[in-house]
């Protein structure tokens, strides 16, 4: 069963829009689904009726909501996916942080007190990295996240299992990120990384030109067996 709930912002002052697929009984736990810069559009809502059918309590957060409210927008489509890199330049990562944080809250409370986990992709990866190290949540699952040599100063708060994708022909993510990745973060207990080898950006999403299926089963394996070690009661 599918709906769009409102979260309260953590302030209280406001509220903003999720997608949420619910498993047939009680779930076994909660999973927070995080956007890339395309919105909560049809593949990350078909990622979140997937975990629904494994028994995940599922949540996808609109974190554009203060500049877009709703948006969907598909990656194959050349003025979409440019508005979709404007939507990123205005977006506030940090405020995008504290709204995952309110849907940890949320999702917690909805489970019935069930851990909550987070998966995301491009934009979301990167935001998955930053909820590992700045809330409280369970395990945490990145697809080709961006942009993380910058927030390796953020590494030593990593509390929970956090499990990285890391396709190596990644346009997004060079060589040069790739290597202070693993130099940064292989040491770390918490922490494991997998390399897809010639792989690009965008090899898992569900629909779409991007979508490797060997990689994509591949990966989406490792998270399935990740959350089910993570996240069991």
């Amino acid at each position: 069963m599918t709906s769009m709930v409102s979260i309260p912002t953590l302030s209280g002052t406001d509220s903003f829009n999720a997608y949420v697929a619910r498993p047939a009984g009680e779930p076994t736990a909660a999973i927070i689904v995080i956007q890339e810069i395309f919105g909560v559009n049809a593949g990350i809502q078909r990622k979140c009726d997937l975990l629904a059918e494994q028994g995940y309590l599922a949540v996808a957060p609109d974190l554009f909501w203060r500049l877009e409210p709703g948006i969907e927008l598909d990656p194959d489509i050349e003025p979409e996916f440019h508005r979709a890199l404007d939507l990123l330049g205005k977006f506030d990562q940090d405020q995008g942080i504290r709204d995952i944080e309110a849907t940890i809250h949320w999702a917690r409370a909805e489970s019935g007190g069930k851990k909550v986990g987070a998966v995301g992709y491009c934009l979301g990866g990167r935001l998955a990295y930053m909820t590992a190290a700045r809330t409280d949540i369970n395990a945490s699952v990145g697809y080709y996240a961006v942009g993380i040599p910058d927030l390796l100063r953020e590494s030593h708060a990593i509390a929970h299992p956090l499990m990285l994708h890391i396709p190596t022909a990644d346009g997004f993510v060079p060589p040069e990120a790739q290597k202070a990745m693993h130099e940064g973060l292989d040491p770390l207990p918490k922490v494991t990384l997998y390399d897809y080898e010639g792989l690009d950006h965008g090899f898992a999403t569900q629909f779409g030109n991007r979508r490797n299926d060997a990689g994509a089963t591949l990966a989406d394996g490792r998270t399935e067996t990740f959350f089910k070690e993570h996240l069991a009661a």
